[in-house]
């Protein structure tokens, strides 16, 4: 079989491609190219950069299969920059690891995979997906490593995309995938994986979104629960539902004040709205963008929802409330529920679907 594998520069995917060719696929790496490099420059942070287009390239010579560079910066653009620019001035978290899997690595490089020939995209995400006979359907599960699991990112795939899609290191752990690297010699094998949002110079979103949004960002009041003034700030873009640290709330005539966390964040008004911890929690939320992996349920479904990637899924129950809408309610309040971010419904190591919180 033909497959194409997205090749980051990293070990997952280098081991991926290494592990497909093995079998004896017919493998083709490709690195996709996401933003303008012809000065050197880091404009990004370590997404697809030189070096990991560099360190691609030489795994795919170690391991015998054709490489190419695929310029995605259009793409890229549109589809990830732009809205996580725009998320974040219009007061939500924006989550752009999955829009980039979805609209990206399964969409527009599938398509760029047929013109070579190729039946199916590999990654190097660890995940699984398997073919359920009984309800004719793909199914999307969580990794075998649960430490490392990522099928939280991908609860946006569609069938036709699931049915493309393969996850190589998916049953393997981490240190397993790193062994298997230095045994073949793959030149990544001790390669540390990236820690910060790929597209960020050193993780400071705040001046990344403030360059590139379409409108200066406007100073707004900071407001506790009650109403009154407490602070001002420099722009919504620089707040997310849950932040404590960098406030820059007025000093308080009480020493003994509890610590304040961002409640609410309203945009049009360009409000900020703080208050104590327990404030934070909700029992319930709606998404909206809803992708059912399953069918949709025409009644309420228990399941797992979980509403942050390193955030423990808790038990609740989960509505439709049509073809791409959902209704959320936990047994047990959440704390922190964020507009912008993702929640995903499971049913043990089944991704039932998931959608984008309202």
């Amino acid at each position: 079989m033909r497959i194409v594998v997205a090749m980051s520069g990293g070990v997952d995917s280098s081991v991926a491609a290494a592990l497909l060719a093995e079998e004896g696929h017919d493998v083709i790496g490709v690195s996709m190219q996401l933003y303008d490099q012809t000065r050197g420059e880091r404009a990004f942070g370590s997404c697809c950069s030189l070096d990991d287009l560099h360190d691609a390239r030489r795994v795919a010579a170690t391991i015998s299969i054709p490489h190419y560079i695929l310029n995605f910066e259009r793409q890229f653009d549109e589809q990830v920059i732009s809205n996580f620019v725009h998320e974040y001035t219009s007061g939500r978290t924006p989550l752009p690891c999955a829009h980039c899997n979805s609209e990206l690595k399964f969409a527009t490089l599938a398509e760029r995979a047929r013109g070579f020939g190729a039946d199916r995209v590999a990654t190097g995400h660890y995940a699984r997906v398997e073919w359920d006979e009984a309800r004719r359907r793909y199914l999307l599960k969580r990794a075998a490593d649960p430490a490392k699991d990522q099928a939280y990112f991908l609860f946006s795939l569609t069938q036709d995309q699931l049915g493309q899609a393969v996850f190589p290191v998916g049953t393997r752990s981490k240190d397993a995938v790193r062994e298997y690297a230095r045994r073949r010699r793959l030149p990544v094998a001790e390669k540390p994986d990236s820690q910060e949002i790929c597209f960020i110079p050193d993780d400071d979103y705040r001046s990344f979104v403030g360059r590139l949004a379409s409108t200066a960002p406007q100073d707004g009041e900071i407001l506790d629960e009650g109403g009154a003034v407490v602070g001002r700030h420099s722009g919504v873009h620089r707040f997310t539902v849950g932040q404590r640290k960098g406030l820059g709330l007025a000093p308080s005539r009480a020493p003994s004040r509890a610590p304040m966390y961002v409640l609410a964040i309203k945009p049009i008004e360009r409000q900020v709205i703080v208050g104590p911890r327990g404030s934070l929690e909700r029992a319930t939320l709606t998404a909206s963008g809803v992708n059912w992996i399953l069918e949709a349920p025409a009644e309420p479904l228990r399941v797992s929802a979980q509403i942050r990637h390193r955030h423990q899924a808790a038990a609740a129950v989960v509505r439709a409330l049509g073809p791409r809408r959902a209704e959320v309610v936990f047994d047990q309040p959440q704390m922190a529920i964020t507009p912008g971010q993702a929640v995903v419904f499971y049913q043990d190591d089944l991704v039932v679907g998931g959608g984008w919180i309202d």
